[in-house]
Formats: C-alpha cells, structure tokens, sequence
C-alpha cells in the first residue's frame, strides 16, 4: 500500500512524503511521487497512531463486562478517534471474573479485526488504598499485596498482562515489584496516600509511572511532597487525564514543564460512555452518571473515569500548549509505546509498524491504519 499527498511526522517536524507499506510494517518513506496512491492524504498530516494504556471502555461497552466481540466494539470505535493500540484496563474484580476478563482479551490480542488493536491488558488495582479508592470497590481490595494473584493473572494471560497499578503502602507492595517486572509487567502507582519515602521506596524498586497524576492520590505539601511529589521529581513517566475535568488546563502544562516532554502520557481513562450521549453507565459493578459529559459514580459520588477519545485529548492539548499536533502528539504516540517497550510503535519511519492515523486541519480523524491495514475511512 502506498499513502500519498500528505505531510508526514517522522519526529522531528511535518514534512511532505509517501508512505510505501509491506506487510504490516513501514517499508520507506519517500519524496512525494505525485501519483494517486492507495490511501490520499491530501489536506491531511499523518502521524503515528494513538496509543491508550489506560481505558475502561468506549461505544457503550465496559472492560469489565466485554466478551471478546464487546472488546472488538471498544477497539473500532476507538480507530474512529485515532487510536490504533491500547490495553484493556480491568477494574479491581473478584478474581474469577478478572481471570474471565484476561480470557475475552487473550481472544483478541494478536488478532487482526478492523479496529485498534488490543495490545495487551491492564491490571488496575487490586492492590489499592481504601482511602483513594476512587471507582474500586473496597470489599474487593488487596490488604496485603499478594504475587501468586499478579502470577496466576499472568499465567492465564500467556504474558499479555503488561500493566500494573499498584498503592506503595500496601503491605508488601514494595517487595512486589520487582517480582512483577520479572514477570514482565510494566508497574505504575496510584490510587495512593502515601508519603514521599514510601513512594519513592517504589520508585528505586522499578515502578515507572505514576497513575492519572494528581487524581486518586495524596497532594502536595511542603513538608511532605507525598506520592505526588515524589512521581513529579523523579523521571518516572506521568499519566495525565486531558479533559479538562481531571485536570486544569495548567496543571496539564507544569506536569510539561516539570516532566519534559518525554515523561508525560497521555491517557483517556475512559469508560463506556466514551462516544455517547449523557445518561446512566456501568463501571465495573458500579453505577455511574455521567452529566455534561462528567462521569461519576451515581449518587453523587467521586468521578468515575472518563468519556474522553484520544483525539479530543490531542486538540485540547494543542488548545492548552499552544504547540501543533505533530509536537504534542508524542504524548500519545512515543511515550507511551517508550513506558511500554513497543519497540515497533510510536514513531513513522521504515522498519516500524504501520499503525497511523490522517487527521485533516481542524485535526478530525479521516482515517486509521493498523498493521497496513485501513480500518477506519471517514
């Protein structure tokens, strides 16, 4: 397949050139031929698809309750936004029915369908404080981290558990993480009160990411910087809500200025609500409301995910910053394919995989590409 006409980010700037694609993966990127060619970019840039690491959900379908067909549902609609990766994020669950949420996903993992593709499965919890628990429910929370859980989940995973999120002052969680990387899973904390030390106890022993930063978790004080502190000095990677809800504008902008544009990614923590109207949803075994777009737990409780998309997270970015689309996608695209090690995503040059999104001047996703395959046409 070639893609002609467009203005291509390679990572350095927006330049003019055709895409030549051969199985799935980038074959080389050329000067604009002039000729038509199997997809047109004309009045587009094209950048490397959006990744979501984090995400409960979208078009009316939840993690926690999808078949492995409810999970395709989630991944086409999220190719409509941009996206052409993510990792299904499991709410804390019993353990039966998280072992029947790996077993939809290992479904659709490594599987081709016309969607984004489900690259693996996060494990949000169940190793989380009670105090911050936000959506978790609390009877189902871990009071002392236990690695025969995380071992089976992976086990019944065949590997594809890669995410974690995990609170610092649950017992034993420090001691935990290394186990969790020799199990190959990327670990983040969150959900969390706890102090500096003890977050940064964590850091030294590999966690690499902190969990929607500034939501669910203890603030900063001058006298104790706590967990919050803690994930903004060290150059672990910064998870951040763009909605507008989780996040002020500005907050968004000094987590930039004090991360660097390297450390910070860009989530949705979306749920099923993402791509529909107001109304009454599911998160996990909880009720939720979502008003105006703002999702909360029903009854007037703690908010509740997200309805956002990975493209209106990329035009509030640029709204917020100031800086074009090809800069600020990097938040979405080789930060978190770096976090992440997907060695072959993230970035547009040959030998990569495939996987990119056109977006027009008002930056609306026209089309999306997934291992060289069209699976969105607007």
């Amino acid at each position: 397949m070639r893609i002609t006409g467009g203005e291509v980010w390679t990572g350095n700037d927006l330049c003019p050139a055709d895409l030549v694609i051969e199985n799935g993966a980038i074959a080389a990127v050329e000067r604009p031929s002039g000729v038509r060619g199997d997809l047109n970019a004309s009045e587009c840039i094209v950048l490397p698809g959006f990744l979501d690491i984090h995400t409960h959900g979208g078009n009316g379908v939840d993690v926690n309750a999808a078949d492995a067909e409810g999970l395709r549902t989630i991944g086409r609609f999220f190719a409509s936004q941009g996206t052409t990766g993510w990792l299904c994020s499991i709410l804390t669950d019993t353990e039966e029915k998280t072992l029947w949420c790996i077993e939809q996903a290992k479904q659709v993992i490594g599987n081709s369908y016309n969607g984004a593709a489900l690259l693996g499965i996060h494990l949000e919890g169940p190793c989380l404080a009670p105090e911050y628990k936000g959506a978790m429910p609390e009877h189902l929370l871990m009071k002392r981290a236990d690695v025969g859980f995380f071992r089976r989940c992976q086990l019944a995973a065949e590997g594809n558990v890669r995410y974690v999120t995990l609170s610092p002052e649950i017992e034993g969680v420090p001691e935990l993480i290394p186990q969790l990387r020799e199990l190959g899973i990327t670990v983040a904390i969150g959900h969390s009160g706890a102090g500096y030390d003890c977050a940064m106890d964590c850091i030294r022993a590999g966690a690499a990411a902190g969990t929607h930063v500034g939501n669910a978790m203890r603030l900063f004080h001058q006298h104790e910087p706590a967990i919050f502190g803690a994930v903004l000095e060290t150059d672990v990677y910064c998870e951040t809500i763009c909605d507008g809800l989780h996040l002020h504008p500005g907050a968004v902008r000094m987590y930039l200025h004090t991360k660097g544009w390297d450390r910070v990614v860009a989530i949705t923590d979306s749920i099923m609500a993402a791509g529909l109207p107001d109304g009454a949803y599911k998160l996990g075994v909880n009720d939720v409301e979502v008003i105006d777009g703002d999702a909360k737990l029903a009854g007037g409780g703690a908010r509740a995910g997200s309805t956002l998309t990975q493209a209106k997270a990329l035009r509030n970015l640029v709204s917020w910053t100031g800086r074009p689309a090809h800069e600020v996608c990097r938040l979405m695209t080789v930060n978190p394919a770096a976090l992440m090690g997907f060695v072959k995503k993230g970035t547009i040059a040959p030998g990569m995989d495939a996987d990119l999104v056109l977006m027009d001047k008002d930056l609306q996703v026209c089309a999306t590409v997934v291992g060289g395959r069209i699976v969105y046409n607007k």
